[in-house]
């Protein structure tokens, strides 16, 4: 499932900024396509990321059960983030703070879930 969830995540990384760049580049209705295949994989994103923290809970119990909850909210709020961005260019509008969360939200996810959680690649 890690696989399939990191997999997921880089899947959802490269059609964000190819759906980012199309639409700074005004190419609305390609940008509007992309934009949608990336809305289906944000479920894909959000069910494996579910089932990783539910296998956390059943695995693991107590000891990680915070860590897992902060790691799997931090997910959900780059999802959100990556949404509002992608929205807010579509409509000109500023994404300087959209962007300090998206790294803040990143930085996070990336320390819990490569470095301190037991099916990161550090533990």
């Amino acid at each position: 499932m890690t696989h399939m969830h990191i997999t997921s995540w880089a899947l959802g990384l490269i059609l964000f900024l190819v759906a980012l760049s199309l639409y700074k580049k005004n190419s609305n209705k390609p940008a509007t396509i992309v934009h949608m295949i990336l809305r289906l994989v944000y479920l894909f994103i959000i069910v494996t990321g579910g089932l990783l923290t539910w296998d956390y809970i059943q695995g693991y119990g107590m000891p990680l059960l915070g860590e897992a909850i902060v790691k799997a909210l931090a997910g959900l709020w780059i999802v959100v983030v990556m949404e509002g961005i992608l929205v807010s260019t579509k409509k000109g509008k500023a994404v300087t703070g959209k962007w300090i969360q998206f790294f803040i939200a990143l930085i996070i996810v990336i320390v819990l879930g490569f470095f301190r959680l037991p099916m990161g690649f550090y533990f």
